[in-house]
């Protein structure tokens, strides 16, 4: 059988030409293996990647066994906490060796600081609010309707709206 000839003809692949750039940036964030930052949700899983970012990797003076921080919402960190054993295996694995020591938790808002904007997948979506009954907004329009200022008036109607239309108990 003949030799396969090349077909790129001179072309190169473009993960051929960001690995540099790619490994770069990782590794200004501690992180030796960019395979933890690129395929994330393969070795935590799926339900793990939704909750969680890795942010960094620090090592100790001595170099024995470094700390990778994990990124999350301060609702999500006691099910992250609980899982830390787990993936500190998962994530050494992907290294070869128990590069990693201690994992910890930083908690902040879905969307935070520049740092660390990261953008979690929630479960459930947000129920729209159900429009207002007609007699019910007619009713705080009444109760609203002396206040000369508008934005006021607006504010002090749909605060109405809200108590007049929970229910009784």
């Amino acid at each position: 059988m003949p030799p396969r000839r090349p077909t790129t003809k001179g072309f190169t692949r473009s993960s051929t030409l960001l690995q540099e750039r790619i490994r770069k940036a990782s590794e200004s964030r501690g992180f030796a293996e960019s395979r933890l930052l690129t395929q994330w949700a393969e070795i935590v899983g799926a339900e793990t990647a939704a909750i969680a970012r890795p942010v960094k990797v620090s090592y100790g003076r001595g170099g024995m066994g470094a700390t990778l921080s994990l990124l999350t919402t301060g609702a999500q960190a006691p099910m992250l906490e609980m899982q830390k054993e787990g993936l500190r295996a998962r994530v050494n694995a992907v290294y070869g060796y128990n590069a990693i020591s201690r994992i910890t938790i930083t908690q902040t808002a879905p969307t935070g600081f520049a740092e660390g904007q990261a953008s979690f997948q929630h479960r459930a979506p947000a129920k729209a609010p159900r429009p207002p009954d007609p007699e019910t907004a007619h009713e705080a329009r009444h109760i609203a309707a002396p206040v000369a200022d508008t934005e006021l008036r607006a504010a002090l109607e749909a605060l109405a709206q809200n108590v007049l239309s929970r229910p009784k108990r």
